[in-house]
Parts: C-alpha cells; sequence; structure tokens
C-alpha cells in the first residue's frame, strides 16, 4: 500500500538528515504528501520550504542538498529498487517518483488481503454510536432525511473497516409538541371522514397521508359515527400516528439498505427520574442558577455565547434538557466516541450541546456533531417544493422507487456534507457514463465480463512476480489502487464518506482509460495474465468501496 511506503520512507528520510546535519540542527518533521498533479512524482516534501528560515538559505538551495542527502542515503537499503528518481522543482519541493517494482507489491498486497484490502486497525475496537437520521415520525422520511440516512450509513461502515465497533441509532422524539399537533391533525381528517367539520390545527400537518391514517384508524377502530369517534382519548390519535408512522419510516430506511442497531425512544430516556438526576447533577456542579422564574444551564462556562434556559417559568422544560439526559445516556452505554448527524437548522445547536457533554465532565472532542446540507431534487429541470406539513414533497420512497437504491444512495454521497446537494432524477436513471454511479459499477461488470472470456481461453491470472506492466496507464492504474486505503483515512479524518465516493469514480475513470488503451486478453499470454490479474486486483478494490457505500456489486448491465 502506498500509504505503508510512505510511512515508512519519510522515517528513512528523517533518519537520514539526523545522520547528515550539524549536531544540534533540530528540523521540522518531513511530511510526503500526494501531489495533486502525477507528474510530480508520487510522493512529495516540503521539508526545504519549512527548514528555509531556520537554515538561513534559500529553499531551492536546500532542497538540492536534502535531495543529494536523501539519494545517497538510498544505497543498499530497500529503497534502492523502489525508488526511480528524486527531483526538485520549484520553489523547493522534492518530489519522488516509484519504480515500477515499487508498485507490484500494490497487487500483490491486494490479492493477499481481498475483501479486506483497506481494512486496519486503527479504530482498536473504540466503541463509537452514530447517531442519523432521527425524524420526528410526524410523516414519511424527505430527501433531506435521506441524504443524512446514506451519509450516516456509509460512514458507520468505513468506522468499522477502520476497526471501531460503530453503532447505528436513530433516536425517536416521540415527545413534544410536534408530536401532539399529529394527533390533532389525524382526529381532525378523522372528523370530516365521518362527515363532520373540523379546522386543522395551526401549524398542523396537510398531507394526503394525514388523511389515509385517519381512514385506518377510524376502520380499525369501528368507529362509524362522530359520536364514538368523540369518545376516543386524544391520545390515542398522537399514539396511533407515531406507531403507524414509524412502521414506514423503518420499512423506507431498510429498503434503503439502512439498519440501525438501536432505536431509542425519548420517551424511555427522558424520564421524570432521569430528568431529575440531570438537574441534580448540573446544580451540585453549580451549572444551574434561577433567573427570572426559570431556571437557566451556565452554558456560557463552556463557550457558548449566552447561558440556555431548560426550564421554563411554567416548569415546562426545554427542548436541551431531554437532550442533556440523553446524551448523559449515551456515555453511560460505553460509547467513548459519538457522532451526531443533523440537518442545517440545527447548527445554532451545537455549541449548547457541546457545553452540555462538557457539563457531563466528558471531552467535547469526543462528541462530533456532522451538519448535513439539504438536497434539492430537480425533476425535468425544475427544483421540486419540500414542505412536509403542506404535504409537498419528494419522499425517499418515491425516491428509491424512481431511480433505484444504488443511484439514490450514490447522489446523496456525491458532495461533501457541508455542500448543498442537487439532485437531477432524471440524470440517476440514466444507464450511460454521464451518470456515475453506472460508470462506476459498469467498469466492475466489465471486469466480469472479462474473467468470462479469460475462462474460455484457459487463462488464468497471476498474483505475485510481476515484471511486464509498465504502460503509463497500467502504472497509474496501479497507483490509483494504491491510493485506497488512504481514502478511507480522509473519510475517517473528515468524517464524510465523500473522499470515497470521488475515489471510486476516479478508479474507475482510471480503469476505463487502460481498458481502451490496451487489450487485456492479447497475443502475449503472460502479459495477458498480468493484465488480467491488474483488472482483477481493480475489481477487488471497486467491490470494496462500492460495499462500504451500501451500493451492490453488479457482474453484468
Amino acid at each position: 500500500m502506498l500509504s505503508d511506503l510512505r510511512a515508512q520512507l519519510t522515517k528513512h528520510l528523517e533518519e537520514s538528515l539526523k545522520r547528515n546535519l550539524p549536531s544540534g540542527v533540530v528540523l521540522p518533521p518531513v511530511d510526503l504528501d500526494f501531489p495533486a498533479q502525477r507528474l510530480h512524482g508520487e510522493f512529495s516534501a516540503n521539508i526545504a520550504l519549512k527548514s528555509a528560515k531556520l537554515l538561513r538559505k534559500a529553499p531551492a538551495v536546500i532542497a538540492e542538498e536534502f535531495r543529494g542527502i536523501f539519494q545517497d542515503s538510498l544505497t543498499d537499503t530497500p529503497f534502492q529498487n523502489k525508488i526511480a528518481k528524486i527531483e526538485v522543482k520549484n520553489p523547493g519541493f522534492i518530489n519522488f517518483f516509484l519504480t515500477p517494482l515499487a508498485l507490484f507489491g500494490i497487487l500483490e498486497e491486494i490479492f493477499k488481503a481481498k475483501n479486506d484490502y483497506g481494512r486496519c486497525d486503527c479504530g482498536r475496537g473504540q466503541k463509537v454510536q452514530v447517531e442519523f437520521v432521527s425524524a420526528n415520525p410526524t410523516g414519511p422520511l424527505s430527501v433531506a432525511h435521506a441524504r443524512q440516512a446514506a451519509v450516516g450509513d456509509a460512514l458507520a461502515h468505513i468506522l468499522d473497516f477502520l476497526g471501531f465497533k460503530a453503532t447505528r441509532e436513530y433516536y425517536i422524539n416521540d415527545g413534544g409538541n410536534q408530536i401532539n399537533l399529529l394527533g390533532e391533525s389525524i382526529r381532525c381528517r378523522a372528523i370530516e371522514l365521518l362527515g363532520g367539520e373540523a379546522s386543522l390545527p395551526e401549524n398542523g400537518y396537510q398531507g394526503e397521508y394525514i388523511k389515509d391514517m385517519a381512514r385506518e384508524f377510524i376502520t380499525k377502530a369501528g368507529i362509524k359515527t362522530l359520536e364514538k369517534l368523540a369518545s376516543q382519548d386524544r391520545v390515542n390519535f398522537k399514539n396511533y400516528g407515531v406507531e403507524y408512522l414509524l412502521s414506514v419510516i423503518r420499512k423506507d430506511l431498510e429498503d434503503f439498505n439502512v439498519r440501525f442497531e438501536c432505536w431509542t425512544n425519548e420517551s424511555k430516556v427522558a424520564t421524570k427520574e432521569n430528568i431529575a438526576a440531570v438537574l441534580n447533577l448540573l446544580e451540585e456542579k453549580g451549572f444551574l442558577y434561577e433567573k427570572d422564574g426559570a431556571l437557566w444551564f451556565k452554558s456560557t462556562h463552556f463557550g457558548d455565547d449566552k447561558d440556555r434556559v431548560v426550564k421554563k417559568s411554567d416548569g415546562s422544560y426545554t427542548y436541551l434538557l431531554p437532550d442533556i439526559v440523553y446524551h448523559k445516556n449515551k456515555y453511560e452505554r460505553g460509547f467513548t466516541k459519538i457522532i451526531n448527524i443533523w440537518g442545517p437548522d440545527h447548527h445554532g445547536y451545537i455549541p449548547r450541546i457541546k457545553a452540555a457533554v462538557q457539563a457531563l465532565g466528558k471531552s467535547p472532542d469526543s462528541l462530533n456533531v456532522l451538519i448535513v446540507q439539504l438536497a434539492t431534487i430537480y425533476r425535468d429541470g425544475k427544483p421540486v417544493s419540500m414542505s412536509t406539513r403542506r404535504g409537498e414533497f419528494i419522499s425517499l420512497r418515491e425516491v428509491i422507487d424512481e431511480v433505484g437504491v444504488d443511484a439514490a444512495r450514490f447522489f446523496f454521497l456525491m458532495r461533501h456534507i457541508d455542500a448543498h446537494l442537487d439532485f437531477d432524477l432524471e440524470l440517476a436513471k440514466k444507464e450511460t457514463p454521464e451518470n456515475p454511479v453506472y460508470y462506476i459499477q459498469y467498469a466492475h461488470a466489465r471486469i466480469h465480463s472479462i474473467n468470462k472470456k479469460a475462462g474460455e481461453t484457459g487463462l488464468r491470472q497471476k498474483e505475485k512476480g510481476f515484471s511486464l506492466l509498465k504502460e503509463p496507464e497500467e502504472l497509474e492504474l496501479i497507483k490509483r489502487l494504491g491510493s485506497f486505503p488512504d481514502s478511507l483515512m480522509i473519510c475517517y479524518h473528515e468524517l464524510d464518506p465523500y473522499a470515497l465516493m470521488s475515489y471510486l469514480h476516479e478508479l474507475a475513470m482510471t480503469f476505463h482509460r487502460f481498458y481502451d488503451q490496451h487489450r487485456v486478453i492479447g497475443e502475449d499470454p503472460e502479459l495477458s495474465c498480468e493484465r488480467l490479474a491488474l483488472a482483477n486486483a481493480t475489481k477487488i478494490v471497486l467491490a470494496n468501496g462500492l460495499r462500504l457505500l451500501g451500493l451492490s456489486t453488479p457482474e453484468r448491465m
């Protein structure tokens, strides 16, 4: 893997500088980066630029001196046959070019690890909770929730692959005014279905699904008159709505290939006893005070711009208090890293929940809050309106039915999570290279077709001892395969699966370029064996990446 070679070479270069520089000279660490342009080699160091002030020389002069030291240090080392050349580029970069021999080790590593290629144990079994979607059960999941679902599930897959123990969790907000409005909306529609008149509450829910639930409610309860309907406890409407919509949400998520290990009800976590315990804890620590008849949390003590009310003057609790209880519950369950995935309307909520975590005695670094920007759905070049209460929105179910699970998941990952996403339904349905998910999966299917042809001719791939792959397109493909583990580490450090999605598109592009330029199964059997191996190594990496994104690996398209 390129990352392993980079780490080993970095250590070697630092040791060579220490041996050759005057004692007492302490340089900055050597950092080997992957150049943006391949013409600058596989690795690039800016150590000369960082050392210019200390050594009082021009970076280009230092770079030439260091290049000589590095070049001499390679003699009689394992790197001698792996570094083809070292060059200096203005204003003082030192670039390293690898030999084909160094790259062939990547192919051998892929065949050795196969489905585990790219896997590592950097997480060391650390328990991570990834809480995402957590939509109020007041309607079907929208595309905003769908994007959060795709991000959260892919991120959890990647974390597991990197040695963490990730738990996907859905927090069911089954309390509060929104749920009451849902119940009232269902009751009003039930009255209308029985011939009565009723006005929806202000900010009530207006979608057709409310009428469907009202119809099912009165049918199941055997209600045929307004009088019998009036005898129903209003809590029944609310409870029915929550149960009905949760079943819809669960089914939609399962069909979207998102399965949660844990579903947690607010009503079961934020009990009176648990709320009282948290209030006592915060009071004992001196983080609460009374003002204007309300109870305030000293969130400014932890960097928030103002203190926050947790208990109103009328005795009711704000949303913050149950959330503090919930986060306390997360830590009590043994999670050492918590990832909350929220929508952009919750951005201002981050400082207060970070403050709450610190008030509970936890490090603010143990909590990561990811804001996933909204997605706009386009149909026939026009944006589709989004409003849950008015019932005018494209649901996750509609997107799945229209474009399929793979295209839906991929398109929701096509931008960084902090960037707004435009989702073109027509593009997602195209079976052409213009559609990126089709383009990637077609590469996988194309390699399966190559193997079928190879089987017919009796050709068998090699898994080690490569020596004939020397064309630029072949070497570039090997380099791209070698950077797969690094793309996963970027996903981890950024807590965003976009880097993997982008990597797979680049890998497919590199493979298609190789395939268009060179015959895999040609007249030279030895070369054909090695090219078949290169294709199958690509197939392994494509499959590993697609599975981590929750996508299928088709063998035929």
